[in-house]
Parts: C-alpha cells; structure tokens; sequence
C-alpha cells in the first residue's frame, strides 16, 4: 500500500515547541485518515530547527465504498413525502427502493452506494485544513504571504511543503493543494550553511538518506545520542567527567541539525563559585554542559558547547565566542554571589513587610511569623531541637531577596544553605534554608533533618490552611497554588520518616494563625488557651475542646469567635480528607489498594498517616490470606442483610444481643467468638500491633462461616430475628476496631 511522505520547511522553530509539534502533525493527520476511512498501518512524525516530517505507512489507495440505509416514509404515504424521499436519496423510482417491516407498519428503505474517493485526493482535502489549524502556542505573519491569506499564520515563515504519496516500486504522486502559493512539491533543502542547496525527494527512505547527505540529522534522538555520546567521549579523553542532563540535552538537540560537540574553558577563579551557581549561568545563557572531576565530584573550568557547524579552523572561533560570553556572565555571577554574602541573611528579612504574600493571608512576614510558631508546635511532637526550629524558619525563606537567587529562581533554598553556613549558621538550620521546600515532586528526595522537616511540614500546612480559609481550593485540573503538591509533600514527610504525627492538631494550631491575616482579633485574644488546648487534645475532640472554651468565655471575646473556631474545624476536616486523598495517590503508586485507605479513613478520627499506612500494610496483607477473604465475604453479608432490614424496619439493631434467646450452638459460638475477639482487637490497635489486631479478627471467621451455614436470620419469631439481627451488627462492630469493611471492594 502507498505511503506519505510530509515536510513542511521554515524559519527556526523554538526547541520548546518542536517535541509537541511533531506529535500534534502525527496526530492530527493520522485522525483525519482515520475518521475518512483510511485505516494505516504506522506513522511516525520528526522534528528539526526548520522542518516537521511525517512517514504515514500502508495507507489504502482509495477509501472504501460507503453503503448507506436510509428510511423513508410508511408505505401508501401522502405522494409528496415519496417525493421528497426520492429526490433526497437519488432514486428514480419508488419502485427501487425496498420495504421493511417493524411493529408500526411497512416503511420504504433506499439502499445508496457512495464509492469512495482516491487516497491522495483525500490527502489534498485533510493536509491543508492540517496546516491552516495546528496549534502553535504561538503564531506569526509574515511578508507578502500574509496579504495573499490572511487565514495562514504559523510559528515560523513557511517557505515549501514535501507531499508524496506512492508505492516504493513507483515513482510518487505529489499530493496538490493550494495554501497561500507556498510550493508543495517534492524538493527540500538541506543544512543552511553546509548543504543549502535544493534536493529532490521521492519517498521517505530517499528523504532520510538525502537529508544526511546534506547535513541534517532528522531524528531528534538519534541527534541526542550523537551529542551525548561525542561529549562523553571528549571529556573522558581528558579524565573528566561530563555532567549529564536531559532537559538541557532534549533542549540542545532542537537547537541543531547538525550537532558537532566542542570543549571550551573558563577562568579556574570562577571556581570559588558554588557550582550549581556556575553550571546555571553556563546552561541558562549558552545551553552548555558543566564538566567535572571525577575524582573529587566539583566542576571543573571547562564547558561542553554544541554547534550547528563544521568548522574549517576545527571550531575555534566558536569556542572563543561562547567562552567571551561565560566569562562575562560568570563575572556577573561572582558579583552576585561577593555582594550577597556581605549582607546577613537575617538583615534582609525587614523587606518581607512589604511583600505581600497573598492579598487576603497578610505579608511574608506576617506568614513567616505563623510558620515560626507553627514550626515549633512541631518541633516538639517529632522531637527536632525547637530553637534550631525557630532559627531556621526565620532564615528560610531570606534567600529569596538575593542577587543570585533574583537572577537564578531554580536555585532557591540551596542559595540561603550556603549564605546561612558562610554565616556560621547551625548546620541544621543552614539544610532547613534548601530542604524545606522538598519533596517537590514524586522523584524528589525527602528532608530527613528533624529541624528541615519540621520547618517543610509547617511550611506546607500553613499554605494549605490558609488558602482553604479563604476558600481557594483545587477545582478539578487546576490548582494554581500547587496545594495537591504540597498534601503530597506533607504526606511523604510523614510516611517517609515513620513519624507519628497529628495531622488534626497541627491543622487547628496552623488555623488559630491563619485567623490573625484573616482580622478575627477575637480568637487571637484567647490565643495561649487555644494554644494550649491545642497541646493537650487529641483529634477532632480538640474542635469540640474548642467551642467549650468559646461558649464558656462570652465576656473576653466577640461573638464571631465561635463561628471561627467552626470554620477551623470544618476546613480541618476537609483537609483529612484532601490528605487521603493524597495518600491514595502515593499508596497507589506503590501497588497498595486506595480502597483499603477509605475502609481506614472511614473509621474517623484517623490524623496519623504513619499509622494510617501501617494499618493498610497489615489489612492487605490480612485480606491477601484466606481467613480474611472470607471475613470479609461474612462481614459484608451481615452488612448487606442489616441494610435490608433496617431499611425494612426503619430502626437500626444496636445494642448487646440477648444470650437467653440464643437458640443454636452456632449462635452461641459467635457470641462468644466476638466477646473474645472485639476485646484481643481493640487491645492490639491501641499498642499500634496491627498484625496482632489482624490475628485476632482470623478468630472470627470459623464462626461468621459456620453462623451463616446453620443460622436462619429473618426467623419466624420476632424477638429470635431482632436479636440475631443485633448479633450481625456485632459482626460489623467487631470488625471496625481495624477498619470499616463496607468500604472494601471484593
């Protein structure tokens, strides 16, 4: 079957923007051939600097014929429906077409066969409609050819479009259209500089071939091999070690057609320099590679450039260039880095008073006031030193009003640890500056630095209070505060460091500072007692510590104190649940079950996600053996016969079953199976053995099987069914010292 060959040749596409472009001209050719009854058998699309391509293989010749039914009017209808039907469906006569019965009488049918159309016509409808709406992120008009089309914008100039279409034994057909008197043809043209001559192509073998010759390389990763393995190659020969780095690869590689890898070096001074500061001048401002010794893991004074050129002096005059311009930038750099450290961290912090951190949640250095406080509460439950804690709130966030980190953003947080050691700050504190914003992302390595943990934890319920306060929550796929992140980071922390933590205290303590940016001057009146409630109370019991406390100190505080402390509650609340959420996320993606998260979450007043997780682990592990899939297989049976019945009877079946009216041995045995098991269960949850509890609820399971073998629940006799019914619900009691099993599928 015939193939296309597409090109479409222009100025300079952005790096950024040509992985995209390739995929989105794959794309939406290939659904177009498609949705024309085109079915292919592969496609592939590539990107240069000034070309996307695109192979589309085994595509028919020609569309098939389409068959289509039409229904007409009923049979012995009124003359000017028939005639209508003939003249909307082509047939000359009634007579041609065809009668169907259904229950509502005879109906005409007209069968109409619609041949097909040649691929290649096809292929001149869908490749101009293609080009006139991709979307670029960003469009330009340009020269005459605007004034011929208003219609045609494209990222860069277009200058000529490749379409051939053909079997690889024939010459190729050209696929015709016109789009703005751009030529669409067979030829291209090569390297701008080495090769800018015109080629001739037939068919995509023939294009990859000839493009080389020409000097472009058109596969973007086989360009990304050729400079990754050329620059491994120079440094090695050199005894250094290239830095690798795949985005700034990925970006290089769609800076070139023809990648030819040179080494350039800068002034050794620039070396006292820290060198994430080196190596983000040298790849921000020349989209160069930092090389270092492997022997002692610094960089070195070299660089590794990638040009678009053989050079007749073998690149030297490219070399000199770019290392004119490092040299000047890391000048710049070195200026930044001297002057910054002149200045003491905690002199720079008066500016955060005028810096607003969000309109409605105060200054910066308001927030950084209530994370200091928050951070401490903190610091005491996971046992980091609370004056480390203190410090390094305070310092933390400083970086970001120097030079370096003001021209360099990406290096915030590792700026303030290397100002804070040069200050002859704790160490602690100093990592708490760049490990407070970890984890930042799934591959992200997380702070194991009590004092950095505590700071990142307060730092990031702070943020997640707040914004809930103010009702600036994520909605589906936004989430523009990054607050998803954020519970992620917080769950992690966590998990990662086997802390057992209040989830529900520290959300209430981050509230009462949130209140303050939010003008409730009342609850702040109270502070010390909120705070100190806030200690000594475990759980949601501490929202309703709270309220007592409010209703109970009418004359000290406003009335609108009350409400706040409920709003508090509520958000907290919301917020677990957010958590959860984001548990599961994390669980999943380790192969855990979210639905066994729920059946945890489900039992309430869960806040520590330590023990949250290790409940999960024990409970998969439960459900994985036989005694717990039968468990549950009975458990959810008498929850599913309760719901019946107390649906039936509009009551619920609490309370402790009547052992006189126990009229089986297998009621008896269950009885006591619970009376033993509930008791074993609790007592293990409560010393965190969750295996244990798991063991326990194994006991349970020869009675629930042999109960519901033997047992006749709905009994003739009322009292005997109410308290079997009641027995059930001991079941399901039973079972809820470890989770809530209703919420776990089978």
């Amino acid at each position: 079957m015939p193939d296309l060959l597409l090109e479409l040749f222009s100025e300079e596409i952005p790096a950024r923007m040509q992985a995209k472009a390739a995929e989105d001209l794959r794309r939406m050719v290939t659904d177009k051939l498609v949705d024309a009854g085109l079915v292919y058998e592969g496609a592939k699309a590539f990107a240069t600097p000034r070309r996307l391509a695109l192979t589309v293989h085994g595509i028919p010749a020609r569309q098939p014929d389409l068959k289509q039914e039409r229904k007409g009017p009923r049979v012995g209808g009124a003359e000017a429906a028939i005639a209508g039907f003939l003249k909307a469906t082509g047939l000359t006569s009634i007579d041609e077409a065809k009668i169907q019965r259904d229950p509502k009488g005879d109906f005409y049918i007209a069968l109409t066969e619609k041949p097909g159309k040649p691929a290649i016509g096809v292929l001149a409808e869908i490749l101009p409609m293609v080009i006139r709406t991709f979307p670029w992120p960003k469009q330009m008009r340009w020269g005459e050819l605007s004034a011929k089309s208003s219609a045609l914008t494209w990222v860069r100039p277009l200058h000529s479009i490749v379409a051939t279409f053909g079997i690889e034994t024939e010459e190729p057909e050209i696929v015709t259209f016109d789009l703005s008197g751009i030529p669409v043809g067979q030829t291209t043209r090569g390297h701008r500089f080495l090769a800018p001559g015109e080629i001739e192509v037939r068919r995509f073998d023939d294009y990859v071939a000839k493009l080389y010759q020409a000097k472009v390389v058109l596969d973007p990763e086989r360009r990304k091999e050729i400079i990754l393995a050329d620059a491994r190659q120079l440094t090695f020969a050199q005894g250094y070690e290239l830095v690798e780095d795949p985005a700034l690869l990925d970006e290089v590689s769609g800076l070139v057609e023809w990648p030819v890898v040179l080494m350039g070096s800068f002034d050794a001074d620039f070396l006292s320099i820290p060198d994430e500061v080196i190596r983000a001048t040298i790849r921000a401002n020349q989209k160069c590679f930092v090389v270092r010794d492997p022997k002692t893991e610094k960089l070195t004074n070299k660089f590794i450039l990638t040009a678009n050129i053989e050079a007749t002096d073998g690149g030297a005059a490219i070399i000199a260039g770019n290392e004119r311009v490092i040299r000047a930038r890391l000048s710049d750099a070195k200026f930044f880095y001297e002057t910054d450290l002149k200045t003491k961290l905690e002199a720079r912090l008066p500016k955060f008073d005028q810096i607003v951190f969000h309109e409605k949640l105060g200054t910066q250095a308001a927030r950084i006031k209530r994370i200091e406080k928050l951070a401490v509460e903190i610091a005491l439950q996971i046992g980091a030193d609370p004056e480390k804690t203190k410090r390094a709130v305070q310092l933390a966030k400083a970086d970001l009003l120097t030079e370096v980190v003001g021209e360099f953003p990406e290096l915030q947080g590792l700026m303030g640890k290397y100002y804070a050691l040069a200050h002859g700050e704790d160490a602690s504190v100093a990592a708490a500056s760049e490990e407070h914003w970890k984890p930042q992302g799934a591959g992200d390595s997380v702070p194991s630095d009590p004092v950095s943990v505590a700071v990142g934890l307060a730092d990031k319920l702070d943020t997640l209070v707040g914004f809930w306060a103010i009702d600036e929550k994520p909605t589906g796929s936004k989430d523009p505060f990054a607050l998803r992140r954020a519970a992620l980071g917080v769950v992690r922390l966590l998990t990662a460091n086997e802390l057992k933590f209040s989830l529900f205290k520290a959300l209430y303590i981050a509230g009462i500072g949130v209140s303050h940016a939010l003008g409730y001057q009342s609850l702040a009146g109270i502070e010390a007692a909120l705070m100190k409630l806030a200690r000594e109370t475990n759980g949601p019991k501490l929202a309703l510590a709270v309220v007592e406390l409010l209703e109970n100190d009418n004359n000290r505080i406003e009335k609108d104190a009350n409400a706040t402390a409920v709003k508090l509650e509520a958000d907290a609340i919301d917020l677990l649940a957010f958590f959860a959420d984001r548990l599961k996320v994390q669980l999943r993606d380790q192969g855990a079950r979210h639905d066994l998260v729920d059946a945890v979450f489900a039992l309430g007043g869960q806040d520590d996600l330590l023990m949250v997780v290790r409940r999960v682990e024990a409970l998969g592990k439960f459900l994985d053996s036989d005694d717990g899939k039968n468990l549950l297989a009975g458990t959810k049976r008498a929850s599913n016969i309760l719901a019946i019945e107390e649906k039936k009877d509009k009551r619920s079946f609490d309370g402790a079953p009547d052992a006189s009216l126990f009229k089986l041995d297998e009621e008896k045995a269950l009885a006591k199976a619970i009376a033993e098991v509930g008791p074993e269960a609790s007592a293990a949850v409560a010393k965190e053995d969750f295996a244990g509890a798991m063991a326990a609820m194994a006991k349970l399971r020869p009675a629930v099987d042999a109960f519901f073998d033997k047992v006749k629940v709905n009994d003739d006799d009322a009292a005997v069914r109410e308290n079997r019914l009641k027995l059930l619900n001991e079941i399901r009691a039973a079972t809820r010292a470890v989770a809530d099993f209703s919420k776990i599928q089978d």
